[in-house]
């Protein structure tokens, strides 16, 4: 082999190792939905106190205000904004420190939002993560949120009128 031709190989081996390397390193953007109330500032104080990872899975780019994704593919999605849940009856979970309302009627993904905290935070985690590890690696963000309200055990709660109604403390 010419001392071209060897040069020629090493320069198009070269190059064959930076594109895999370029192609493997790029990670596609998460496309999401920006929620209504993406543009308060609070969800701005969330947004820069998300963790780099959660579970070993790394934080992705999104496409929209307020949201962010982690892992490849994206197994938790978050987003800042949502409307505010006012009184329900659906399961509520306290995990450090912030109440989150629970729709686990999708087999794949739980959806989890915040209660008393505006504004709202939602997560979809898929079942294959640990919903629990995902919403305790999130809280010092989303807690950053002053709490306003709060989740009741059901023996706080009266009924009157079919309102829900907290007891006076």
């Amino acid at each position: 082999m010419t001392r071209l031709a060897a040069h020629r190989a090493r320069a198009a081996l070269l190059a064959g190792v930076l594109l895999l390397a370029t192609l493997t390193a790029c990670t596609p953007t998460v496309p999401m939905q920006v929620a209504d109330d993406a543009a308060n500032p609070l969800c701005a104080e969330v947004s820069v106190r998300l963790p780099k990872l959660i579970d070993a899975a790394a934080i992705r780019a999104t496409d929209a205000q307020a949201t962010a994704a982690w892992g490849n593919p994206a197994r938790i999605l978050l987003t800042c904004g949502v409307a505010v849940p006012g009184p329900s009856t659906a399961r509520c979970v306290t995990i450090a420190g912030v109440d989150w309302l629970v729709d686990d009627s999708n087999v794949k993904r739980g959806v989890f939002t915040t209660f008393g905290r505006n504004p709202a935070v939602q997560v979809v985690v898929d079942h294959v993560v640990s919903d629990s590890n995902a919403l305790n690696a999130l809280s010092d963000a989303v807690g950053t949120n002053r709490a306003t309200g709060r989740c009741l055990d059901p023996a706080e709660v009266s009924t009157g009128g079919g309102a829900i109604t907290a007891p006076k403390n």
